[in-house]
């Protein structure tokens, strides 16, 4: 929540009830209102209004009230209204079209009517200068007056279009953070669902196999399934759970990392791989490291159980090469007719985490036989 709430003015709370009493405290200004002597404003009679001037007030000030929706238009009544009534030297109108030149710089943008609109109001303010016998210092002061005044609504405008624009800005990163996440939770399912389905799979038809031969090893093998599901639920409840911005996170488990690589060897082996593991890694690394580099071995282990099948021979390496890391997946299973030579899903997951550590990723089968992955990144993940 945001404790620092703008105050909004009642020309923002309420901007059509705010036009018009604006409107009418012009329109009793322009008729009450006068030039006493020595240029000090004075109060008159309304017997003291021309008649003509007094309906030319009125037409502006009415139009006036429509500030907002046709700026232009309000301001061209107000020009029209005071050369209406420059004849009768009573020209109070020209109080209406100051507010006007505000209204098109604010709400008309860089418009051309808008643009002469203002020319029109310049020269009609020069006409009643000679008319009405003004110094040319006053003149000249009423035209930059008139200038300042619709620089000021213009000014005013940027000031909103940049912050609309600001808002956009942010609107628009906030869907790029939501997707951004959307993503990282998509390939965290693949991989925990890819994983240990494949699992349940091969333990399933192990057990289906050595049934009848071997009760007490299908017995085994349907308890490694019962294992692998509730495994993967606990990790399908935690990303769940990262979907809800409400939830307790004090509840979720850490990630999986570098550190757990032996269980995940341990569960695979079961399932009847045999891997062979090299850990050349020294130097301590970031979590968000640790856990791409998890998932990539977890998912290229799962491909060859999925692919080579149970009794593959697997050799997992990870080493450090200067300031990067090498992740190295060798299986030695023969390649099977049916495995994809198109990047898969959980190809591209891989490809996704390396290149988002400012890594790379190859894939691709050995001449000798099996199958290769070779991650590598930046110990530190920037990208």
């Amino acid at each position: 929540m945001n404790r620092t709430r703008r105050r909004r003015g009642p020309f923002a709370r309420w901007p059509r009830a705010a036009d018009g009493v604006l409107a009418a405290v012009l329109f009793l200004t322009t008729v009450f209102v006068t030039e006493g002597q020595g240029d000090a404003p004075a109060l008159r009679s309304i017997t003291e209004v021309p008649p003509v001037a007094f309906v030319a007030y009125a037409v502006a000030a009415a139009a006036f009230s429509q500030r907002r929706r046709a700026p232009v238009a309000v301001l061209g009544v107000a020009v029209a209204c005071w050369a209406l009534a420059l004849p009768t030297e009573d020209t109070n109108v020209g109080l209406i079209t100051l507010f006007g030149l505000y209204a098109v710089g604010r709400y008309a943008g860089d418009s051309r009517w808008g643009l002469a609109g203002v020319a029109a109001a310049v020269a009609l303010l020069v006409l009643d200068g000679l008319v009405l016998s003004s110094p040319w210092s006053e003149t000249a002061f009423g035209v930059v007056f008139f200038l300042v005044i619709w620089y000021i609504g213009r000014r005013m405008a940027s000031r909103e279009e940049r912050a609309a624009q600001r808002r956009r800005q942010q609107a628009d990163q906030a869907r790029r953070i939501v997707a951004e996440e959307r993503t990282h939770i998509a390939r965290e399912l693949h991989d925990v669902v890819a994983h240990q389905v494949s699992m349940m799979t091969v333990q399933a038809g192990a057990a289906q196999a050595v049934a009848a031969a071997d009760p007490e090893r299908a017995r085994q093998a349907m308890a490694a399934v019962e294992q692998a599901g509730r495994q993967a639920l606990d990790e399908l409840r935690h990303l769940l759970g990262v979907l809800r911005p409400d939830a307790d996170r004090g509840g979720l488990g850490p990630q999986p990392g570098l550190a757990d690589l032996p269980r995940l060897v341990a569960q695979l082996g079961t399932a009847g791989l045999d891997i062979d593991v090299t850990d050349g890694l020294r130097t301590p690394l970031p979590t968000r490291v640790q856990l791409s580099a998890y998932r990539i071995v977890q998912e290229a282990l799962t491909n060859v159980l999925k692919h080579g099948g149970p009794g593959t021979r697997t050799e997992v390496r990870l080493c450090e090469d200067g300031t990067d890391i090498t992740i190295e997946v060798v299986d030695h299973a023969p390649l099977a007719p049916n495995r994809p030579q198109a990047p898969g899903h959980g190809i591209i997951g891989m490809r996704e985490r390396a290149t988002l550590l400012g890594g790379s990723l190859e894939t691709g089968p050995r001449p000798e036989g099996g199958f290769r992955v070779l991650a590598r990144f930046p110990r530190t993940g920037e990208p």
